[in-house]
């Protein structure tokens, strides 16, 4: 028999030094709004909306109800072959309405990490079908973040992310150009043969890698090298879908006309695990024609699980009810002026906005990220430090101006905390 470890002790957290976080766990146990409380009691305004996915806030008891429903009625059905669930039908053509792609297809996954193995995947068959089997070669920006399944792994920017797992990459045909320089695309399409390279994926704002909003010009000198060469592009809203940029999807903010969307988090606003892959026509038509016609090889159990596509009408409801989209992008005018209060401060380096409801404080070298969260934590607000000694800020929609100016208030405090 097993030996019996500590209560807690089993779990192995993702992306942690675990000897660091065995004795330092912040355990959650309920939310509220834009609240979470803690194991021991404690309330904390959540500046990230957890990873975030919290849109519509905690604790929403309509969606709650709507998974109770589904659960009670049919807690799913599985999507293979010729067998599907009324709520997968019924949410692939509700997403196949608000998206901007033209009369796509959805295929569900449990994920973003998923729609991205399922888009890059798809995007390689796409060009063996049309006969051009060279082109195997996904490319993505420097910064960026898509998770961290074998693909994922292999598109992310940042090499450490790769290491320990062998020479070379998970999946070596792929590669990198710069987050900001638009020309160092056609470097790297030199580099690595234009006709090669199947798809482009990127998201339209940078998330986990730095929250970088698209320079001028930049999305548009993309969509046109990947328009001269037939290049696919692939944008990963996994974060910025569903209202974080004042928009329905980031696309629609910035005139970016993707072949493929990944999306996730804010699909569900994390009440249920479940992501969607988008397909365009230009990809999906040759898989509808004909009866001998080639089959997409990929499969998930719960794809189109009937409770997770429930909650995700029910919190699409939500958004929609409750004018959310609208509010973020009023409540980016609101964070953005707030954080004017930090931009000439000394122990400030750099303030990043301009790409929706979300911003990123970089202290000084000096300061570290993380202890500024900490010092927040011990006062109440939830902040998450990324790489590049950055603070992430990214409130549920339903955040009040009030909160958000606590949120910048208890920055400033820890700065000041710091500096003295």
């Amino acid at each position: 028999m097993n030996a019996t470890a500590p209560p807690g002790m089993a779990l192995w957290s993702p992306l942690a030094h675990m000897p660091s976080v065995l004795d330092h766990r912040r355990v959650m146990v309920a939310g509220d709004g834009a609240y979470v409380t803690t194991r021991e009691g404690r309330r904390l305004l959540d500046a990230t909306a957890g990873l975030w996915h919290a849109n519509v806030g905690h604790g929403r008891p309509e969606i709650a109800e709507a998974a109770s429903r589904q659960m009670r009625r049919l807690e799913t059905y599985h999507s293979f072959g010729f067998y599907s669930n009324d709520q997968a039908l019924s949410l692939a053509d509700r997403l196949a309405a608000l998206v901007p792609v033209p009369d796509p297809r959805i295929i569900f996954t449990s994920g973003g990490s998923d729609s991205v193995e399922v888009t890059a995947k798809l995007a390689r068959l796409h060009w063996q079908l049309e006969g051009e089997p060279d082109r195997t070669v996904v490319l993505s920006r420097a910064d960026s973040y898509h998770g961290l399944h074998a693909y994922g792994s292999s598109l992310t920017g940042p090499d450490h992310y790769r290491d320990g797992y062998g020479p070379g990459t998970l999946v070596p045909d792929t590669a990198r150009f710069s987050s900001t320089d638009a020309d160092d695309l056609l470097r790297v399409l030199a580099d690595v043969g234009a006709h090669r390279v199947a798809a482009i994926i990127l998201e339209p704002v940078i998330g986990s890698g730095g929250i970088i909003a698209p320079p001028a010009g930049y999305l548009e000198a993309v969509q046109e090298a990947a328009a001269r060469h037939g290049i696919l592009l692939i944008a990963d809203e996994v974060i910025t879908g569903f209202g974080r940029t004042g928009h329905w999807f980031a696309s629609q903010r910035f005139a970016f006309e993707p072949d493929m969307m990944t999306l996730a988090k804010g699909l569900t606003s994390g009440y249920a695990p479940l992501g969607a892959a988008v397909v365009s026509e230009r990809i999906w038509r040759r898989f509808y024609d004909a009866r001998d016609t080639a089959v997409y090889q990929h499969g998930l159990t719960y794809s189109g699980h009937a409770t997770a596509c429930a909650v995700a009408h029910a919190n699409l409801d939500v958004l929609e009810a409750d004018g959310l989209v609208a509010r973020a992008a009023h409540l980016e005018k609101v964070l953005d002026q707030e954080l004017q209060r930090l931009r000439n401060r000394p122990d400030i380096r750099e303030i990043r906005t301009g790409g929706g409801f979300l911003a990123g404080v970089a202290p000084v070298d000096e300061i570290s990220a993380t202890a500024v969260a900490d010092h927040a934590f011990e006062h109440g607000v939830l902040l998450r430090p990324l790489r590049d000694n950055l603070l992430q800020i990214s409130p549920p929609f339903v955040v009040t101006e009030e909160e958000i100016a606590t949120i910048v208030n208890v920055i400033e405090g820890a700065l000041e905390h710091h500096a003295g």
